[in-house]
């Protein structure tokens, strides 16, 4: 009596189960799906009748692996990628694939070679967070059926031919070249300008060519070289233009004498 009471105390103990805050259990009676239990403790028939499976909820990180592929502008390129993603649905990831985590995982493998094949360096490089988001919709809507969730899938290293490298080491150079004359050329017509519009001003005041002269005597005076500074008043220059503007008018008019 004893014996059976002991026994029959041992089956129904072996019954126990505990599942942790982050796990579920997946139920299977006679070979069918049953439900799911957890967190916490919970009891299955013994003797074989019940079958219960651990499954991990929390979010998974996995390393991709390089992949060597092809761009659709014909360049081979090298990627790194990440992907995280979680059990949603424990029976469906128990019940509608064998191995979720790997099946997952391959997907995204494959998922990253299309897509990269459809989209040229320049966008790889340029719109990586377009991609990324592409990737991640790619493999999300395939792995809904399998009760898994993709949160992200980023690519991580973009590896380029040591050749390309140096090409677009080239093209960046270039357009470093091309902005910097460009201001230099902007900078100089600014300075033309600025110097159209103060010699203009001086010509309509011949008192500021005065004061400009003597300033520039004073600089010069300041640098304590041996330079030698000859004034020419300001007259002079004015009555040698007009003798000059003289001439010019005398020569036509003999030209057209003639």
């Amino acid at each position: 009596m004893w014996i059976a009471l002991i026994v029959l105390v041992a089956v129904l103990l072996s019954g126990i189960r505990i599942a942790q805050e982050y796990q579920r259990g997946v139920l299977f009676r006679l070979g069918r799906f049953a439900g799911l239990r957890g967190p916490g403790i919970y009891w299955i028939i013994p003797l074989g009748i019940d079958r219960a499976m651990t499954i991990d909820i929390r979010t998974r990180t996995v390393s991709a692996e390089q992949q060597e592929t092809i761009t659709r502008d014909s360049v081979t390129v090298k990627l790194n990628a990440v992907l995280w993603f979680r059990i949603t649905d424990p029976g469906k990831a128990v019940i509608a694939v064998a191995d979720a985590p790997a099946a997952v995982y391959q997907l995204a493998l494959t998922s990253l070679r299309n897509l990269i094949g459809r989209h040229d360096l320049d966008e790889l490089l340029q719109e990586r967070g377009k991609i990324n988001d592409l990737l991640r919709q790619n493999v999300a809507e395939s792995t809904l059926a399998w009760g898994v969730q993709v949160e992200r899938f980023e690519m991580k290293d973009v590896e380029l031919p040591q050749a390309m490298q140096e090409v677009m080491a080239m093209q960046a150079q270039a357009i470093r070249e091309k902005r910097a004359r460009i201001i230099k050329a902007e900078a100089e017509l600014e300075a033309s300008r600025k110097l159209a519009d103060a010699a203009q001003q001086m010509a309509n005041n011949p008192v500021a060519v005065e004061l400009r002269r003597m300033q520039m005597v004073t600089e010069v005076g300041a640098e304590n070289n041996s330079t030698t500074v000859l004034m020419i008043p300001s007259d002079f220059v004015s009555m040698s233009k007009s003798f000059s503007d003289f001439l010019s008018h005398r020569v036509a008019r003999d030209k057209h004498a003639s």
